[in-house]
């Protein structure tokens, strides 16, 4: 067997391998929730009701079903763009039309991303009007959600092409060390992004209004007295607008600091309870977990631009996909993308082990100051709840899939807090 061949053979068992990996937990969760449908388990005895954890056993059957369809038809579409002459192909013809530099690569690229989003499309729909219009949540038109597709699109165009042509440009600017420029520059970017994106981008998709005075604004700002956590404003997010779902967040960093409620959030928990989740995200800010994710990023960003600048000095690697030998930057960019997700996956359980523990110190936090987890718990409880989630995922399942703990999981840390 050649070398080109292997490599074709092994890229391709491990996209094939992490779908059956994947498709195998989703079948342990199945029969985990399906062997508990029937009745409430002891640990959510007055909790929750039947009714309600029946139909969150079925929300989760359903997701469980849709997405094991789904990367069924992700996988059939990769595997057979890789095994075809489809992107070496259009690699020639485009650089053969526009030249062999940055310009024509960067549009080569940048056309292949946006029309491998296109077989997704309809999952997306799917997803949106069928499977959340079934269980009550979905609430957007169809008039809003191509809108925002199209949106992205144009967003896409004005922000992500360029970036990208910037980074195939450091190649012929600096030269092997190109790498290390297109990671620093990556970093500035989301960095710039952090400011920016709360101004300028997200007020795009949805309408951001400043929390209305009373006790409830009252409450919360001198919750970051308290706390010592200065934001700028407090804004409401129309949520409501796509979905019953609720979340809450905060964006920014100094004085560009952005404290965002979902308009759902605040229709579904008391200010208590509110107060609570806000003190919980706070809890994210003070324990330092935001800058440790950054740099985890960072990190891991600066791996991938190694390992990319890498493949690109192996000819052997795009040839093995059918590019010609000397091509450029973007077809080893482009399958570095398509194939990493396959190795990065089994990585996934110590990610969420590491953020799972941001999430219950974060939960301590709000706890020791609000002298007490009545809040919290009863926030939790009802975010569970509205939200349908799984409260009985098989754990392998969980340790996959599950960036926060389970809610029986985060219930039991709290009790075990002295105040």
């Amino acid at each position: 067997m050649s070398g080109t061949s292997f490599i074709l053979l092994a890229s391709l068992f491990l996209l094939v391998t992490q779908w059956v990996a994947q498709t195998f937990l989703a079948i342990l969760n199945r029969r985990h929730v399906l062997d508990r449908r029937d009745a409430i388990p002891a640990a959510f005895e007055g909790v929750v009701d039947l009714p309600t954890y029946k139909k969150s056993t079925e929300y989760t059957l359903a997701r469980n079903q849709f997405g094991v369809a789904e990367s069924a038809w992700s996988l059939l579409v990769l595997l057979l763009l890789l095994a075809s002459p489809a992107l070496p192909v259009s690699y020639s013809v485009v650089v053969g039309l526009l030249g062999d530099h940055a310009w024509a690569e960067s549009a080569w690229l940048f056309a292949v991303v946006l029309l491998l989003s296109v077989p997704g499309l309809p999952w997306e729909w799917w997803a949106q009007f069928r499977l959340e219009e079934r269980f009550g949540f979905n609430t957007t038109t169809q008039k809003v959600w191509w809108g925002d597709r199209i949106k992205g699109f144009l967003l896409s165009v004005a922000i992500g092409y360029p970036l990208l042509l910037l980074i195939l440009k450091l190649v012929d600017w600096v030269g092997p060390g190109w790498w290390l420029w297109a990671w620093a520059l990556l970093i500035g970017f989301q960095l710039l992004m952090m400011v920016i994106a709360p101004v300028f981008i997200l007020p795009l998709f949805n309408k951001l209004t400043p929390l209305p005075p009373g006790s409830l604004r009252d409450r919360l700002l001198q919750l970051g007295e308290k706390t010592g956590f200065s934001a700028q404003t407090i804004l409401v997010m129309d949520g409501s607008k796509r979905s019953r779902h609720s979340n809450a967040f905060f964006t920014g960093f100094g004085r560009f600091r952005k404290i965002v409620l979902f308009d759902t959030l605040i229709q579904q928990l008391t200010e208590e309870e509110l107060e609570a989740v806000l003190a919980h995200e706070i809890g994210h800010y003070k324990r330092g977990h935001v800058p440790r994710m950054l740099l985890a990023n960072t990190a891991a960003m600066f791996g991938g631009f190694a390992v990319i600048a890498w493949l690109m000095r192996q000819p052997e690697f795009t040839r093995a996909f059918g590019f010609p030998s000397g091509t450029g930057l973007a077809p080893a960019l482009l399958l570095f993308t398509l194939i990493s997700g396959a190795v990065t996956f089994w990585a996934s359980p110590l990610m969420n082990f590491w953020s799972r523990r941001h999430e219950y110190q974060a939960d301590a936090y709000a706890a020791t100051v609000l002298r007490g987890a009545g809040g919290l718990i009863g926030a939790l409880r009802k975010l569970n709840e509205k939200n349908l989630s799984n409260l009985t995922p098989h754990p392998w399942y969980s340790a996959w899939n599950y960036s926060h703990p389970t809610l029986i999981e985060r219930e039991s840390a709290l009790s075990e807090l002295k105040f």
